[in-house]
């Protein structure tokens, strides 16, 4: 039990060292989450420039909004809520967002075995990141984040039945880049 309160104590102190912009307290938050921050904007991203990108708008959003936190929550999941919005906010000011047809999703249709199951992590990533970003956008935040569409729909600015669309898009992209992958391989 101490232990669990101390670390909550360091944690609060933390906190506390950033409200007041203790840059040593800011390295140290910065280097404490850095990686789970950077897998969450590496799934929101077309390549790891950009991924940095969105990791450090986020981190200055999060120095600047941490005396918003509220203590007794998980400090990583509040982060992690900031990094997905910042992704979200990059999306919308590096792409034009189009409107895709809900009916030609439908048709779209494969019967191909499931690759997913055989790639790597990475490998996984890399066909997440060579999506289009709407289509990424919704994947993740669908897939990954757990949103609705009607969510999705909001935070994206379109509507729920384009969001229904790319995310069908998206998951059929996803297999047939895993599935050549797969044939690739030999496998």
């Amino acid at each position: 039990m101490d232990l669990a309160l101390n670390l909550n104590n360091e944690e609060n102190d933390l906190i506390s060292a950033c409200i007041r912009n203790d840059r040593d307290a800011q390295q140290l938050l910065y280097q404490e989450y850095y990686g789970k921050m950077m897998g969450v904007c590496l799934r929101y991203s077309n390549n790891k420039d950009d991924a940095l990108d969105i990791l450090h708008e986020g981190f200055i959003k999060v120095y600047k909004n941490i005396s918003k936190y509220q203590p007794g929550t998980s400090l990583s999941a509040w982060m992690r809520r900031i990094m997905v919005n910042t992704a979200i906010d990059f999306y919308r000011k590096n792409v034009r967002r189009r409107t895709e047809d809900l009916e030609t999703a439908y048709s779209i249709s494969t019967d191909a075995p499931d690759a997913i199951s055989q790639v790597t992590e990475k490998e996984i990533l890399a066909a997440v990141q060579t999506l289009s970003p709407a289509y990424r956008s919704v994947f993740n935040l669908y897939v990954i984040e757990g949103y609705s569409h009607k969510e999705i729909a909001n935070q994206l600015g379109i509507t729920e039945s384009t969001s229904r669309s790319n995310l069908v898009k998206a998951r059929h992209k996803l297999k047939a880049i895993l599935a050549a992958k797969m044939i690739k391989y030999g496998e």
